[in-house]
């Protein structure tokens, strides 16, 4: 009787062992370590991937909206409106091309060109000067841009062209406007 129960314990012990062998099928510590680097590994790539990509749109959004660009553009409109409005027969440059003058209706209802807006540089600005015509009446200054390291115009029959270069010492910007005197 004591070896029969000497071997059911035995037998019982072994199963119990090929129990704890085939169900225990866990990651070693090694394992998990390994898998821990892996993923750290992944995770600082992708992080590192995320701040380049910030730090590349953060300097693109500044070169697009800087002060020159959004100068040169506000420059670039208020030259063609300016131009467009102009009469055809008016249009005089100075004497080195560093200014334009152009004479224009003061409304749809003037039947004589009445008023007259020059552009020039003073101190690094860009200005309009608006006016009373043929008198020379100032009647309102408005500065349109500043930066500005160079500002020529051009005539060519009718038409005239602004060549704008803006530079706040990190970014230089140039600006090409030509208009045709419409009326």
């Amino acid at each position: 009787m004591i070896k029969k129960r000497l071997a059911a314990t035995t037998l019982r012990n072994s199963e119990l062992l090929s129990l704890r062998s085939t169900s225990s099928r866990g990651f070693t510590l090694i394992e998990l370590i390994i898998a821990m680097a892996i993923m750290l590994l992944v995770v600082l790539a992708i992080g590192i991937a995320l701040v380049d990509g910030q730090r590349g749109w953060s300097i693109q959004y500044d070169r697009i909206y800087s002060d020159v660009v959004t100068d040169g553009y506000v420059a670039r409109k208020k030259f063609d409106t300016v131009m467009r409005r102009a009469s055809g027969g008016t249009l005089s440059l100075g004497d080195d091309g560093s200014s334009v003058e152009v004479c224009y209706y003061a409304s749809d209802d003037s039947a004589v060109v009445d008023r007259y807006a020059r552009f020039y540089v003073a101190n690094g600005n860009l200005i309009v000067e608006y006016g009373l015509y043929p008198n020379k009446e100032t009647l309102s200054v408005e500065t349109l841009c500043g930066n500005v390291s160079r500002c020529v115009f051009k005539q060519a029959g009718r038409s005239a062209q602004m060549i704008l270069t803006l530079d706040d010492g990190t970014q230089t910007n140039t600006v090409i406007s030509s208009a045709v005197a419409n009326n």
